[in-house]
């Protein structure tokens, strides 16, 4: 029988143990850092039927989609977290607490051209505080504190929040009259990072249809900049010639008045006016974080306010806020960019138990003890020579060897050997357990990304 070349899909990440432990520690950090806030986990499933998927589908989403019959239902594997939970939530809603907090961080799927940097399969982590009618301002600026509170515990230093609020930009345009094509305004100016204020303006003035002295008036207020004091002020200067406009400027002042409140400094948020997003279904606060010092690594999370989460499923008003991180890419990028840490333990265990005798009970006794203590442990059973065994050792990254012959059974002590500085020390199995569980808490201090 011909054999199968084996092969990985282009577009999905498969990584070897030490990188796939690497990902697991940020999941980890992830999880425990949405939890800090008060956010219940949340796991959907990844088939839905289409109908429900893609109620409010269409366009980009339609083509991307994977879908397929089953006998008689029609399918789809979800492409992002929120329409999932926008079902949930509606489905769901008499049994729900409101606000309802929920994290969830899991794999969606997009059939798009597989790029360097972008997955058909990839994971999401997201946050969202979702209200019942109502959602006050300061979930708004909780949102970019926790981004803040997980980044700096994944190791990063070097990064902005930019901050903006969409009620700002629909109130500038309907103050020059441009209202009807906010939504194309604000869809073009998103791309000013990516090709410049003169493309831009372009762009304004060939597609979007907009006089060119109107074009300049946009991109005028778009340069608004200085810090956070300075922006603002500068905006207070259109106040009272739009509803709309003053509210989102006295959202956009809240926002950053409580920033300060949670902790996080200013050199590591900033509002600027270019922000938009892409999305339609955004109504206030919106958020891109960008790592300073790789702005070619372009958006690593991004969000903001929407008011109606489940309009295609219920009539009740389900106003919400969040963020999504794109894990799965961020991992990629800092994996190329030689960001992650080598310092960490990313052999699946602490110790390994080595026995050079036949008798194992001893050995068995040791594992168990090391376990019973929260030392992550494997027990190597194999009949080969202690040269072969300690490549073993070598080849799956673990920290400790234990080796127990003859001697250290008589005795009822272990030999604990480092494998990283050869050092080699008799302890007794309590002992061992205790050096052990030190050293290696002492290697995962570091964080998982490196500056």
């Amino acid at each position: 029988m011909a054999k199968v070349s084996p092969r990985t899909l282009s577009g999905f990440m498969e990584l070897l143990p030490r990188q796939q432990m690497k990902m697991e520690r940020m999941l980890s950090i992830l999880r425990e850092s949405y939890a800090l806030y008060g956010f219940t986990p949340l796991d959907t499933p990844v088939i839905e039927s289409a109908e429900v998927l893609l109620a409010k589908g269409g366009g980009e989403t339609e083509k991307q989609i994977y879908r397929f019959q089953k006998g008689d239902s029609d399918l789809a594997l979800r492409f992002d977290l929120t329409v999932p939970l926008a079902k949930y939530v509606a489905q769901h809603y008499s049994e729900l607490a409101f606000p309802f907090r929920r994290y969830q961080i899991g794999k969606v799927y997009r059939g798009e051209r597989a790029q360097r940097g972008r997955f058909r399969e990839f994971y999401q982590a997201d946050i969202d505080v979702i209200g019942d009618g109502k959602l006050d301002i300061l979930n708004e600026a909780e949102i970019p504190a926790i981004i803040y509170s997980t980044f700096t515990k994944l190791g990063l230093k070097k990064f902005r929040i930019r901050v903006n609020n969409r009620k700002l930009l629909n109130g500038f345009y309907a103050m020059n009259g441009m209202s009807e094509k906010a939504g194309e305004i604000m869809r073009t100016v998103d791309k000013l990072d990516k090709i410049g204020a003169e493309k831009v303006r372009e762009l304004l003035i060939d597609e979007v249809k907009m006089l060119p002295c109107k074009a300049e008036n946009v991109l005028d207020f778009m340069a608004i900049c200085g810090t956070n004091a300075e922006v603002i002020e500068a905006l207070e200067r259109y106040r009272g010639m739009d509803g709309t406009f003053d509210e989102g400027l006295d959202e956009l002042i809240a926002v950053t008045r409580y920033l300060k409140d949670f902790g996080v400094p200013e050199e590591n948020f900033a509002v600027d006016l270019t922000i938009a997003r892409g999305l339609d279904y955004y109504t206030g606060t919106v958020y891109e974080t960008e790592m300073t010092e790789h702005p070619e690594i372009g958006s690593v999370c991004s969000g903001g306010r929407y008011d109606n989460l489940a309009e295609y499923y219920t009539d009740k008003q389900l106003p919400g806020v969040g963020i999504s991180i794109g894990l799965t890419r961020l991992f990629y990028v800092l994996s190329e960019q030689g960001l992650l840490s080598d310092e960490l333990v990313t052999a699946p265990c602490d110790a390994l138990v080595l026995p050079m005798t036949e008798e194992l009970g001893f050995a068995v006794a040791a594992a168990t003890t090391l376990r019973n203590a929260g030392v992550r442990t494997q027990l190597y059973g194999e009949k080969r020579k202690f040269k072969a065994k300690m490549a073993y050792a070598d080849k799956i990254g673990v920290p400790f060897a234990v080796l127990i012959g003859e001697d250290e059974m008589n005795e009822g002590m272990l030999s604990v050997k480092d494998m990283h500085t050869g050092e080699q020390v008799k302890l007794t199995p309590d002992e061992a357990a205790r050096h052990i569980a030190a050293r290696v808490a002492e290697m995962n201090a570091s964080s998982v990304i490196k500056e």
